[in-house]
């Protein structure tokens, strides 16, 4: 036949557009095109597959081939094309057959030898497959355990371009030695997806603290830790992914997927909730994602669904901090470039933890400071009023003293806080079933003040007291609800108390943990 037709997907962030790929013969000048708004790595496929074909006894036609990118409005960029553009063409003049290719998606980058390279994003470009109703995919050979996380879709590993021809029908004669498939790329530094996560008995002497962090677990709130060298903020914030509940499919998947466009590897669907921690010379794109041609996400989008940590929060740029403002709100984050947009889901638990000032010992009992008063000023102020206000929890440690060591008796695990955690989330879920939200962070202030479960004005008169002062803003009074809210789902109570109130309040103003 003279025109070969089969399909591939393009991704932009997380979302993935099918893409029909058309070959067509004439009987112009031998050529090779490829319309259908392409980048130049697209562009650059032509050669690709030239040498892939070749090297792998499957001759092209000596004949213009026109190659069409349908639909052709929509940009197209990476080499995730160049599977589906090799064998459309094949298919121009050899007997492939036309009813495979037609219900096939062909994802992968061609090499010159004819093998396939794996490539990011195969993740959730297979679940975009899957969303427009293909039921098989062709994958290179060292992503196929990836691909096959997404139910429902049969999953063909290829090696080199001859398997491909091989799977749609074509008699192709064996060789000598078979090729060894493409590795994934090493990433040794790349972090974890999964793996047990350290134990909360660990942590001694900081009981408040512990109690801070299993209410940020249990309503979803976001939390700030000050303190001084060693009182354990890191070692706090790295043991609430521990705490919280399992990712379900839908979480799990995206979670995974964001891992695949980022370019780490994805084997297992994880059940943890990712916990990520950029180091404080992170930029702006380094937290938010970005890419002059492909979108790749960050920090903030990796972290959603899991922990976004920020250590040393007084040494990241101004710029970088206000960034977390807008996700913080509206739980996803969107990406502008010349041509098109991705939107990223962003919806995390953030923990910040700081210094009190640059050498740490400021107002640490003795210790010296030798921190200027401007110096101190200045760091502290990193941390701008409106994102400390979008934070719940407000928490001052102090160094664990001998007497707390001696005294560490009732501790509190990992195992015990995540069924505390679990059942108080049940329950929450359970008074909010009738509305769209799940977890008390994301109920909205208007329902929390007019809503059925409005807590009576002798409840909250101590909330109405410090927004009469100023010493809360609006969203403040908010967040305090939200986290009165929390305590009393961790007590099993219905109805807010006055100590709730008073204990929220205490929670959001910085309360010194021992």
């Amino acid at each position: 036949m003279s025109l070969g037709r089969t399909w591939s997907v393009v991704l932009t962030g997380l979302l993935g557009d099918i893409v029909e790929v058309e070959a067509d013969l004439s009987t112009q000048t031998p050529g090779f095109t490829i319309i259908g708004l392409p980048d130049k790595s697209i562009g650059e496929a032509e050669q690709r597959v030239h040498n892939a074909c070749g090297n792998s006894d499957l001759s092209l036609p000596r004949r213009r081939v026109v190659v069409n990118l349908s639909p052709a409005g929509l940009p197209k960029h990476g080499t995730g094309l160049d599977v589906a553009v090799a064998i459309a063409a094949l298919a121009t003049e050899l007997p492939l057959d036309a009813g495979s290719l037609a219900r096939t998606v062909h994802l992968g980058e061609l090499g010159l030898d004819g093998r396939l390279r794996p490539l990011p994003g195969i993740l959730p470009a297979v679940a975009a497959a899957a969303r427009a109703g293909f039921a098989r995919v062709v994958v290179p050979a060292a992503c196929r355990a990836e691909a096959e996380l997404v139910d429902g879709v049969e999953v063909f590993g290829a090696v080199n371009l001859r398997d491909v021809a091989r799977l749609h029908g074509l008699e192709v004669a064996e060789v000598d030695q078979e090729p060894v498939p493409v590795p994934m790329p090493s990433r040794d530094d790349a972090p974890s997806a999964g793996g047990a996560a350290p134990d909360l008995a660990e942590v001694i002497g900081q009981r408040d603290a512990v109690h801070a962090l299993v209410v940020a677990a249990a309503g979803g709130h976001h939390l700030l830790m000050s303190g001084p060298p060693g009182a354990g903020k890191t070692m706090l914030a790295r043991r609430l992914p521990g705490i919280l509940p399992d990712l379900d499919d839908t979480a799990a998947l995206q979670a995974a997927s964001l891992r695949s466009l980022a370019g780490l590897p994805v084997t297992v669907l994880s059940r943890t909730p990712p916990f990520e921690a950029p180091h404080h010379s992170a930029s702006v794109a380094a937290l938010v994602g970005g890419g002059s041609r492909t979108v790749r996400p960050g920090a903030i989008a990796r972290a959603s669904g899991g922990v976004l940590f920020l250590d040393e929060a007084g040494e990241y740029g101004a710029h970088a901090l206000d960034a977390l403002r807008q996700p913080l709100e509206s739980g996803e984050i969107e990406i502008h470039r010349a041509g098109f947009r991705a939107r990223f889901p962003a919806r995390f638990q953030l923990v910040l933890a700081t210094n009190p000032c640059p050498c740490g010992q400021y107002g640490v009992p003795g210790g010296v400071c030798t921190c200027p008063s401007l110096a101190i000023r200045r760091y502290l102020g990193r941390l701008s009023g409106p994102l400390l206000d979008r934070v719940d929890i407000e928490l001052s440690l102090r160094r664990v003293s001998l007497a707390h060591v001696v005294a560490a008796g009732d501790v509190v695990t990992t195992a015990a806080a995540r069924s505390r955690v679990g059942e108080a989330r049940a329950r929450a879920a359970h008074r909010l079933r009738a509305t769209p939200w799940r977890t008390n962070a994301e109920v909205s202030g208007a329902w929390l003040r007019s809503g059925p479960d409005t807590p009576a004005a002798d409840v909250r008169r101590p909330l109405d007291a410090a927004l009469s002062r100023g010493s809360l803003s609006l969203r403040g009074y908010d967040r305090v609800l939200r986290l009165a809210w929390t305590i009393s789902d961790l007590d099993d109570r219905a109805h807010l108390r006055a100590d709730d109130i008073g204990r929220a309040l205490f929670l959001k103003k910085g309360s010194t943990a021992t």
